[in-house]
């Protein structure tokens, strides 16, 4: 167990303590303290019972002469035993214009290292205007858990199929009928749909404890929070909120044993952190931890007036990551996440602000993002950019180094053009699904370095792009401001709802055809949870409030609608079963000696003939041959417009070409399992508009 229930009430006995670990380290005999301040004069350790205690039952005044090392302040406490809450004080300058210095004697903080934090008396509101307010508390956590052998998997890229999923929304809903919904061991209970699914990776947003209260105050007066959590103040613990006893510090145990389960069922853990800003906000924020310890080190402040901060995020401050010991601080954390939690891999969101030296401008070698690169202890783990900041950078196709992949934004948008039917998009559209070879070739890096994906939590799920040719996002309370104004949608005919079967029939299909190019593409793909069973957010594309039925799972809709799974869950064994696309070399247009075909031809209306000049070019088609001596060659066809069309095949030898998906069929004919295709009877192809044909080559019987 994590910890253990409080005993009696000190005074504990206090030696000097050791400078190093960081946090709170229990051991048989006592628990060592150890804060990082480089600048503090003096500080205590506020002790509590429980995470609700009114009052600390011992205060430790710190002596700068003994229990100061360096930058360390430290201290051991005697015989306290684990589960005893804590709490931090600091002082020292405060002339905050000048150099940025927030000390304040009277305000108790978190610890930066904490492993479990407890935030029952946290009140967001009274901490920004500077009330005396009770602080978040750290928990000391005891260690013996027993991983039974569990390790990192380690999947390679281009086998990975990522599903990026809320911890929270995906069993909060009613009808997800699991014992703790909303939590790490909701998931657990998840785990066999998963399996089912054929996904590689999970990729949770934010798990590291947030600040929920965390939102623009009209958002709070309609009783909203931060449901997404890019609003983290403790890089080492697990949320609480995800947790089953969080007050008897399970932090640890749930995280842990949801990641073992889900390792045990082949299942990768990559966790969406948010480095680039934290829960403090900008000058009218609260004093949480950071401020209140190093706050002219930690973000970047205006040098003008410390008193401001440079805001390259949007979220009111920016992490001073390329500080010396700022950027220690993120790789210890990310290190920790490894070696104790077991974690597979990080998406590091706006990671371009993490670009950004100590005066804020871009550096060409940002020595944070090579120190991920190059970490030992990282050198296995899956590290993931979104490539850009809010503030102008746009760094796509140009992290660092050899293993940094970035969420492809260019396929999302020329992916989605293409299947609402903007015209003249053939050879952009060719380069992106063979893996954005003009992005990462020439820097010799490879089509894994691109991770593909039509929607994410960020924006339209998929039913909405088909639904809604605009957001609506008035339930944010921020009348309709948020979010993106440009989504390349299309809504089919209508806005949103209808009965209309035609308009619903369409719909279905160009969300298949999505998910179709999606799962072709040479890269990494990446789904959204719920978009196999067409879950909407009512066309709002900025859901980051609504811890409800807007943003939760509904497990009702897989019933309602089993076709769009089926055809999912199909398309991710289709493509599992074809080294041809889940590829790690880029495409180059040569024959293998025994293959039948180059590893790419490309067509179009006839053989050899793409349209690559056509303005108005709908119909790209194209033939990868298998890259083993038993895989199938691939023919497939990508018709976006409004036309039906005969297109002739290629010639085969002792082999049929035979239909493996076709959209424009209804189900099961949309997409057919090997053991059930038949071939086809004649030397050509009939075409559905808007439609993706997939047919696979098999020897004749």
């Amino acid at each position: 167990m994590s910890t253990t229930e409080m005993t009696a009430k000190g005074p504990y006995r206090t030696s000097v303590g050791e400078r190093y670990p960081f946090g709170a380290t229990p051991d048989a005999g006592g628990v060592n303290f150890s804060l990082f301040s480089r600048h503090a004069e003096r500080v205590e350790l506020l002790l509590y019972e429980r995470p609700d205690s009114s009052e600390p039952f011992q205060t430790i005044r710190l002596d700068p002469e003994l229990n100061r090392t360096f930058f360390c302040w430290h201290v051991r406490v005697e015989g306290l035993p684990a589960g005893t809450c804590y709490t931090w004080r600091a002082d020292g300058p405060n002339d905050v214009r000048q150099t940025g210095f927030r000390f304040d004697p009277a305000r108790e903080l978190l610890d930066p290292a904490a492993v479990a934090v407890t935030d029952v008396l946290w009140d967001r509101k009274k901490a920004c205007a500077h009330e005396n307010a009770p602080a978040m508390r750290a928990m000391v956590l005891a260690d013996g858990y027993d991983w039974e052998g569990d390790r990192p998997l380690n999947h390679r890229l281009e086998q990975t199929v990522i599903y990026e999923m809320h911890v929270g929304g995906f069993t909060r809903h009613p009808s997800a009928g699991v014992a703790h919904p909303g939590t790490f061991r909701g998931i657990i209970e998840k785990i066999p749909y998963l399996q089912s699914l054929g996904i590689t990776e999970v990729e949770l947003l934010p798990v590291m404890a947030f600040d929920e209260q965390d939102l623009p105050p009209a958002a709070t007066d309609l009783g909203l929070k931060n449901y997404w959590g890019y609003s983290t103040h403790s890089f080492q613990s697990p949320h609480p909120g995800y947790c089953v006893s969080p007050l008897k510090g399970s932090h640890r145990d749930d995280f842990r044993d949801m990641v073992k389960a889900l390792h045990r069922a082949g299942i990768g853990v990559i966790l969406d952190v948010v480095f680039n800003h934290t829960a403090e906000g900008g000058a009218d924020g609260p004093v949480i931890n950071f401020k209140g310890l190093g706050n002219h080190g930690f973000y970047h402040l205006d040098p003008a007036d410390r008193s401001r901060y440079l805001d390259y995020t949007g979220c009111g401050n920016t992490v001073n990551c390329n500080h010396p010991l700022v950027g220690r601080f993120i790789i210890n954390c990310l290190e920790y996440w490894v070696r104790e939690m077991h974690v597979d891999g990080f998406r590091f969101d706006l990671a371009s602000a993490m670009a950004r030296g100590e005066d804020g401008k871009p550096l060409h070698d940002p020595p944070v993002l090579w120190g991920i690169e190059l970490s030992d202890v990282l050198a296995r783990t899956k590290i993931i950019a979104e490539a850009w900041d809010a503030a102008g950078l746009y760094h796509l196709g140009s992290f660092p180094g050899y293993r940094w992949a970035e969420w492809n934004g260019r396929y999302r948008d020329t992916v989605r053009r293409f299947v609402r039917g903007e015209k003249g998009l053939l050879g952009s559209v060719a380069t992106n699904i063979c893996g954005s070879s003009d992005l990462y070739q020439k820097s010799g890096r490879l089509p894994i370095n691109s991770i593909n994906f039509v929607t994410c939590h960020d924006g339209f799920t998929l039913r909405d792009l088909v639904s809604y040719g605009r957001k609506h996002n008035e339930l944010n309370g921020e009348a309709n401001r948020d979010g993106l104004d440009e989504n390349y949608s299309s809504n089919c005919g209508v806005e949103g709802e209808t009965a209309d079967p035609r308009v619903n029939a369409l719909r279905l299909r160009q969300a298949k055809n999505f998910m179709a190019i999606l799962l072709l593409s040479v890269g990494v793909p990446m789904l959204l949870a719920g978009d196999e069973l067409l879950r909407t957010q009512g066309g709002n594309n900025n859901a980051y409030s609504q811890d409800n039925e807007t943003g939760w799972f509904d497990w009702g809709l897989r019933e309602l609608n089993g076709e769009m799974f089926r055809f999912v869950k199909e398309m991710i064994a289709l493509r599992r079963r074809h080294p041809s696309i889940a590829r790690n070399r880029f495409l180059t247009g040569r024959q293998a000696e025994g293959s039948r075909f180059p590893d790419i031809v490309w067509h179009g209306r006839r053989l050899n003939r793409p349209l690559w000049t056509d303005p108005k070019g709908q119909l790209l088609a194209y033939t990868m041959g298998g890259t083993v001596p038993d895989e199938e060659d691939l023919h497939v066809i990508l018709n976006m417009s409004p036309r039906a069309l005969s297109l002739p095949l290629p010639e085969l030898t002792d082999r049929a070409w035979c239909p493996a998906l076709d959209t424009g069929a209804a189900s099961p004919a949309d997409i057919i399992p090997p053991p059930e295709q038949k071939p086809l009877p004649a030397g050509t192809v009939a075409v559905s508009p808007r439609s993706v044909v997939v047919l696979e080559s098999r020897p004749l019987r």
